[in-house]
């Protein structure tokens, strides 16, 4: 298959299903931080390229419910969040016949349409909680492949005793949070 993961700079889903030998591509507007195919852009620009299956990973920052209480704070986030919506939006309405767009629990749900799937990270065999949407079209559920034991009320390795997210603030916490946990791109590799 001919293959887009837009909005990704890490390679992680790319190499994923490239190693399954697929024409698989990364595009987002910084460079990719693993050789492969990369298109550094703008990816509302190639969306009509013939592509048989695109994962998106549009950025959260305006669009996860962690942020949002920013709005009635700082006005101006309302507009960029009103902006990222559209921008899920064209990523829905893509002209691709299998599509994937996943993000962290947040306004898509109220303002779009709900998930088809909410998966976690322990359920792919990696040893963190991160609750991530999946909205689907032409595309089966993820089965999960490797459940860690303990479920969702167990303290995984990214959290700390109070549940959050154990890595500092630092300039690029928001760059290391948006990478796509391995056992799920492996997932996503194997069963779409």
């Amino acid at each position: 298959m001919k293959v887009l993961v837009a909005c990704e700079f890490s390679g992680v889903v790319r190499d994923a299903f490239s190693k399954r030998g697929h024409d698989a591509w990364s595009c987002d507007l910084l460079p990719t931080e693993s050789e492969g195919k990369h298109i550094q852009g703008d990816v509302l620009e190639i969306l009509r390229a013939d592509w048989d299956l695109m994962i998106a990973h549009p950025p959260c920052t305006y669009l996860a419910a962690s942020g949002l209480h920013w709005n009635k704070r700082r006005p101006e986030r309302a507009a960029l969040t009103e902006e990222a919506l559209d921008f899920v939006r064209a990523l829905l309405n893509a002209p691709i016949p299998r599509v994937a767009v996943e993000n962290p629990i947040g306004c898509i749900s109220s303002r779009i349409r709900k998930p088809d799937q909410i998966i976690q990270p322990w359920q792919f065999g990696n040893d963190a909680s991160k609750a991530t949407c999946l909205w689907l079209k032409g595309l089966p559920l993820l089965k999960p492949t490797n459940v860690l034991p303990g479920g969702r009320k167990t303290r995984r390795a990214n959290q700390t005793a109070s549940g959050q997210n154990n890595l500092p603030p630092t300039k690029d916490r928001w760059k290391l949070r948006s990478i796509t946990y391995p056992g799920i791109a492996e997932a996503m590799a194997d069963q779409w």
